[in-house]
């Protein structure tokens, strides 16, 4: 392939550009390479392989490109505009920073730029800035659905649960929201009172965790409609039928028939208690059978030394989710709970990141017990039968709060919007202690914090719940 003219040179960035908004991104790499090859120092042909690189997941590639096609335009705002993800994404937050102030300056009337700015801001946890910012972003786009959700997840972080509702319901305009509801002509429900023989349908519409953390409002449910229909994924099952006076539960849309208005799970704050100022049963609301329990508890019985502390562990969650990069850790930054000989830890561990056990020789027993575990019910039961839950911000851990179990929560500096931007002990769940970064992207100190709390001797108040 050579390039003999501009008028070429744009159709095949164009067509680089489509395969990779199409999610052909290793067709858009091989294109962009080739491309690269003939023109090295072509400062936007650097910077698309620069961003293509960043979404095949190869920072330190994506970083240094991007840096060169700075270097190569320094006047251009798009550029400083988008390394500010990529500097996110490596941990370099000053560097993001700087890069955004730059994007600001150079474009003020770039609405995503100051949505970046927004974020960054909401990384530092300086409330004031990050909501300007997206203000500002809001001001040149009014129909800016990224920036609207944005806001809302600040004002809940930062403790303004009343002016977040306005805008946290634009997240079911995101592009990954178009599945989570029900293709329907019929219309959401507002808070009133249903009418005999209405049906309510509500849909559990986000990840495992949301789902648990906000079933709690279920109950409340019961006062404005007598026939509650829910639509959930079928691992959601066990934990949702639980609750009374639900007329059945569907894991298809074809299941759920007739209904005359439906209603998000994660709404309920939103429309039964907008302040987050009486939120229902932090002491937990979810149980797990006598049997069951009593089977995990006799299989530990039998894996764990005599006399040794129980400690259930999770360290990364799902890696497609959003945040991943800065919640999840590796087996190993657990070092200061391995290297303890009065602890055993039982990995309840899911998905690929189990096999880190493997190989391990830590001088605290480590089993693995993912391999048994089939459903939440039996990471419930496990739960039960440890002493307590050490976990990064995953689904179990709303699992643990919701049955009750003492739990440490590892939290990055900015953290999920639940977790609020301060304090070791959260409103949602009782028994659950929240351990923060000191520093954006730093986990220095935080593991250590928790296995000090650990290793106190028997009788202070080391576990969350007896403080």
């Amino acid at each position: 392939m050579t390039l003999h003219t501009t008028h070429k040179l744009a159709d095949l960035l164009t067509e680089v550009s489509k395969l990779e908004t199409s999610g052909k991104l290793r067709e858009a790499e091989d294109l962009i390479e080739k491309i690269l090859a003939q023109l090295p120092s072509h400062p936007h042909v650097v910077h698309l392989a620069g961003l293509i690189a960043y979404k095949r997941g190869k920072f330190p590639e994506a970083k240094a490109l991007c840096e060169r096609s700075v270097e190569l335009a320094p006047a251009q705002p798009l550029y400083f505009r988008n390394i500010c993800e990529i500097y996110r994404s490596v941990g370099d937050i000053a560097s993001a920073r700087a890069a955004a102030s730059e994007a600001t300056t150079l474009a003020p009337s770039d609405p995503c730029a100051w949505f970046n700015s927004a974020l960054i801001e909401g990384e530092l946890l300086n409330p004031t800035k990050a909501l300007d910012f997206v203000d500002k972003a809001i001001a040149l786009k009014p129909d800016y659905t990224d920036a609207k959700f944005l806001r809302a997840e600040l004002n809940l972080l930062f403790g303004n649960p009343t002016a977040a509702w306005e805008t946290y319901e634009d997240r079911f305009k995101l592009p990954q929201a178009k599945n989570m509801l029900p293709q329907t002509d019929k219309p959401q429900w507002d808070g009133k009172l249903l009418q005999a023989g209405q049906t309510l349908l509500l849909v559990a519409d986000q990840g495992f965790g949301d789902c648990i953390q906000f079933s709690r409002y279920i109950p409340l449910l019961q006062h404005y409609a007598l026939r509650i229909v829910v639509a959930c994924s079928s691992e959601l099952v066990p934990l949702l039928s639980q609750f009374r006076g639900l007329d059945r539960l569907c894991t298809v849309w074809q299941e759920v028939g007739e209904f005359d208005v439906f209603v998000p799970l994660s709404s309920l704050p939103t429309l039964l208690d907008p302040t987050l100022g009486d939120i229902p049963s932090p002491g937990g609301y979810l149980q797990v059978s006598d049997r069951l329990r009593g089977k995990w508890a006799q299989r530990l019985d039998q894996l764990c030394p005599l006399g040794r502390k129980r400690v259930a562990i999770v360290w990364a969650g799902r890696p497609e989710h959003k945040n991943d990069r800065k919640r999840s850790l590796p087996l190993r930054a657990f070092k200061s709970l391995l290297d303890n000989p009065n602890l055993c830890l039982v990995s309840v561990q899911k998905g690929p990141q189990a096999t880190q056990t493997q190989g391990a020789s830590p001088a605290a027993a480590l089993i693995d017990l993912s391999p048994e575990i089939d459903s939440f019910l039996d990471t419930g039961a496990i739960l039960q039968s440890c002493d307590c839950l050490v976990s990064v911000d995953t689904s179990v851990v709303h699992l643990a709060g919701a049955l009750g179990v003492a739990t440490h929560l590892l939290l990055p500096f900015s953290p999920d919007w639940r977790w609020g931007a301060e304090g070791s002990k959260t409103p949602w769940y009782s028994s659950v202690r929240l351990w923060r970064q000191g520093k954006p992207y730093d986990w220095g100190g935080t593991v250590e914090g928790v296995a000090e709390a650990l290793g106190k001797p028997e009788g202070q108040p080391n576990l969350p719940g007896f403080s």
